[in-house]
């Protein structure tokens, strides 16, 4: 086995090693990552003070995304983005609701989905009006973000002439005949025709 290729990664906390089999020739890449002395605790809503875990995060993540089109190397990229993040702002000591926040605002941006799965869970929702209205709250930013999506349901306005005589013209010009007011027209224009009199000794 040998290595084709190393590079740092993860702000230069890992290391990426793109290696060969020697027997059959087929390529796969690790990751080496620096074990480092844990100086950050976590900070639970009960008070108790654990070791900070990235796996726990990742956990949080697959369980949010389960069966969601939402790819593996996603959940590590959200986990890599929430632990540097916290790592250049808290020195000692961070609580799960500053975590959960992040998680939940990174995955908010990925699937709308996961993201009220994992909000219904580090939130702690007590009824199903609570998730109802995160869903809802998801909706209107969503909207705001994109206008159109608040317009997918809103009828275009009602014509003069109104909606059936409109179809009853669309109708008849596609099927080759007059509408009514093209019928309405040509009897118009019948009754102003002046009648002409051929005189009696011109034939």
């Amino acid at each position: 086995m040998k290595v084709i290729d190393s590079r740092t990664c993860d702000g230069g906390r890992s290391i990426r090693r793109r290696r060969q089999c020697l027997n059959c020739s087929k390529r796969f890449t690790t990751y080496e990552r620096i074990e480092e002395h844990v100086r950050l605790t976590v900070v639970k809503r009960d008070g108790r003070r654990v070791p900070w875990d990235r796996n726990k995060i990742i956990t949080g993540l697959a369980r949010a995304c389960f069966k969601r089109p939402v790819p593996e190397s996603e959940l590590a990229r959200i986990a890599d983005e929430v632990e540097d993040e916290i790592f250049r702002s808290h020195d000692r000591e961070v609580s799960t609701t500053v975590i959960g926040n992040l998680v939940a605002d990174k995955l908010r941006r990925v699937d709308q989905v996961a993201y009220v799965r994992f909000a219904s869970v580090y939130r702690q929702f007590k009824t199903l009006e609570e998730l109802v209205e995160e869903a809802r709250a998801v909706l209107d930013a969503k909207r705001f973000e994109d206008p159109s999506q608040g317009r997918l349901f809103i009828e275009p306005p009602a014509t003069v002439n109104g909606p059936a005589r409109d179809d009853e013209s669309r109708a008849a010009r596609a099927a080759g005949k007059p509408g009514s007011r093209t019928r309405r027209k040509a009897r118009e224009i019948r009754q102003v025709q002046p009648q002409v009199q051929v005189p009696s000794n011109a034939v």
